[in-house]
């Protein structure tokens, strides 16, 4: 299969994501998170049928893409879970577990597809997460209950919620400031093997451990930083000490360079820790300033621009090495995280926005 129709079909459920992240949010914000991701993995496990029965690589395609659209009901309906269930002081913690658990099943998948695939091919790929998203989608609908809603009482009880995007850039700043931070992030976890394998001159074998290593470190981390920002009280704060230290260790990353082949693997499992260490921060940090009426919609833009920027790190940075080089490319990287800190708000801005319909809903939890 050529190169290009395997990263086309590589990409569908990515596309299929983007498409549909907004929407789900939308539709969380209306009626619930426990039926929103209970019936998205049963789209999904639904889409899985179709691209083991499909015909052709245009249907498993087509089947891939519908994964995808449909799998992301859970990006902002679970975070919505986390920061309706969580006080504050706690969140942090609470939005690292989840986050953590990102690498963690990509990890898992890395290791249990490939076998499957090859031994009976895309049929036997596709009955991992047939079998996974068929029973998450039982056990969502049976465990889940979804955070109390803060009532809205008198005239506010008919009228629309207030557009947390009117009237301040806050959300808007975060959006930006995060979709900045994805560059240094998807580079080192892009180019990070290549890297050490083509231009270090680590085996195949040597290189997939540092990375295997890398992923579960930075699971750790996210967890590390969110329990930082419940201890300092600002989700904001950390995001900027993250973007600094991105910046830093980027540079660190080209530096290392001319230091032993070792050193520069060392330097990438700290780059790839510290450089995922943002995204539970600005998740939590939108979901608490948009309020319990907004989040979902708030949620799905943030993670929409994630995704967008993402993709065009591949062919950007891509082309950039071919031109320049890997240390020269690193340090240009540098650039985005350093763009992105006056982006973030600062701490008495999120003091001041934070809807109180967030507060009173964490009065609600205490009690339940």
């Amino acid at each position: 299969m050529p190169l290009a129709q395997a990263g086309l079909l590589a990409s569908a459920p990515t596309l299929g994501l983007v498409l549909t992240l907004v929407a789900w949010g939308a539709l969380t914000d209306r009626v619930g998170e426990r039926w929103v991701i209970a019936g998205g993995m049963a789209l999904t496990a639904l889409a899985a049928i179709g691209a083991m029965t499909a015909s052709g690589y245009l249907g498993l395609g087509g089947f891939l893409l519908l994964g995808g659209a449909a799998s992301a009901s859970t990006n902002a309906a679970s975070g919505r879970v986390v920061v309706g269930w969580f006080r504050k002081e706690r969140r942090g913690l609470a939005m690292g577990i989840r986050q953590m658990c990102q690498p963690l099943g990509v990890a898992a998948a890395a290791i249990a597809v490939p076998p499957l695939a090859a031994s009976g091919g895309v049929s036997a790929a596709m009955t991992l997460p047939l079998v996974l998203t068929a029973v998450l989608a039982v056990l969502s609908a049976a465990v889940i209950v979804d955070p109390p809603r803060a009532a809205r009482t008198g005239a506010d009880a008919s009228a629309r919620p207030a557009n947390p995007y009117r009237g301040t850039s806050t959300l808007v700043r975060i959006h930006a400031a995060s979709a900045l931070l994805v560059v240094p992030q998807f580079t080192v976890s892009i180019f990070g093997l290549v890297w050490l394998t083509t231009d270090r001159g680590m085996s195949t074998m040597a290189a997939g451990i540092v990375v295997g290593v890398a992923q579960f470190v930075g699971a750790l981390g996210r967890v590390a930083i969110g329990v930082l920002s419940d201890r300092v009280g600002s989700r904001l704060r950390p995001l900027r000490w993250v973007a600094w230290c991105a910046a830093a260790v980027m540079v660190l990353l080209a530096a290392s360079e001319l230091a032993p082949a070792w050193l520069g693997a060392a330097a990438l499992i700290v780059a790839a820790t510290i450089t995922v260490a943002d995204n539970g921060l600005a998740y939590t940090a939108v979901a608490e300033l948009a309020g319990q009426h907004w989040s979902g919609r708030a949620l799905g833009v943030q993670n929409t621009g994630q995704f967008l920027a993402a993709s065009i790190v591949g062919p950007a940075v891509g082309a950039l090495i071919t031109v320049v080089g890997y240390p020269l490319a690193f340090a240009a990287v540098a650039l985005a995280p350093v763009v992105a800190v006056p982006l973030v708000p600062s701490e008495r801005v999120e003091a001041e926005e934070e809807p109180a319909a967030a507060a009173s809903g964490d009065v609600l939890t205490r009690r339940r």
